[in-house]
C-alpha cells in the first residue's frame, strides 16, 4: 500500500519547479539541496534570482491511494470511475476543492491531493458549469505523471479532510 507521504515529481519534471504552499520548505528533499531552491514557486509565484513573478494557476485532483498508485505506476490515468461515465477527468480549483472532498469523498481515508498546472494542461482542460453554476476544470485526455505538479495526503482529522495550509489563498 501506498505510504502516506508527500510526492514530489521526478528531476525531469522539476523543470516546472512549483511546491506546494506552506510546506515546500518543511520537507528537505535532495532537490532542495542540490539548488532547487534557487528558484521555485510557491503557490503561483516564481521567486529567484531575476525570476521575476509568473502566475500560474494550479488545479487539483482528489485521488484514492489506489488510483494516486496507479497513475504513479503506469504513467496515466483516464481517472476514477466518475470520469470515466462523464467522459473527462473532474478538477477542483483551490476554492473548490474543500467542497468536492466533503461531498464526494465524505469520511474517505487514504486520499492524495494532485496539483497541476492549469495553463499546461492545454487545449484539453475546459471550465465547464457544474455545482452551483460554477465552473470548474475538466481535463478531457488521460492525465499523465508529467502533468503533476506535485501531490500530497490528504488526512481525515475529526471527521473532515485537512488541506495543506495557505491553500486556497496562494491560489488567488
Amino acid at each position: 500500500m501506498e505510504s502516506m507521504r508527500a510526492w514530489w515529481p521526478s528531476p525531469a519534471i522539476l523543470s516546472k519547479k512549483i511546491c506546494p504552499p506552506a510546506v515546500a520548505l518543511a520537507v528537505p528533499l535532495p532537490e532542495m539541496r542540490a539548488g532547487f531552491a534557487r528558484r521555485y514557486r510557491i503557490g503561483g509565484l516564481t521567486i529567484g534570482k531575476g525570476a521575476g513573478i509568473t502566475v500560474v494557476m494550479l488545479i487539483f485532483k482528489i485521488f484514492r491511494v489506489d488510483e494516486w498508485q496507479d497513475l504513479r505506476t503506469r504513467g496515466e490515468t483516464e481517472g476514477a470511475p466518475i470520469d470515466l461515465a462523464d467522459g473527462y477527468i473532474h478538477f477542483s480549483t483551490a476554492a473548490q476543492a474543500a467542497e468536492t472532498a466533503a461531498k464526494h469523498f465524505a469520511g474517505a481515508e487514504g486520499l492524495f491531493l494532485v496539483a497541476v498546472d492549469a495553463d499546461a494542461a492545454g487545449d484539453a482542460l475546459k471550465w465547464e458549469v457544474s455545482r452551483g453554476d460554477a465552473l470548474f476544470p475538466h481535463l478531457y485526455r488521460k492525465m499523465t505523471l508529467a502533468d503533476v505538479v506535485w501531490a500530497q495526503p490528504l488526512p481525515l482529522v475529526d471527521g473532515a479532510h485537512e488541506f495543506p495550509a495557505g491553500l486556497e489563498e496562494a491560489s488567488q
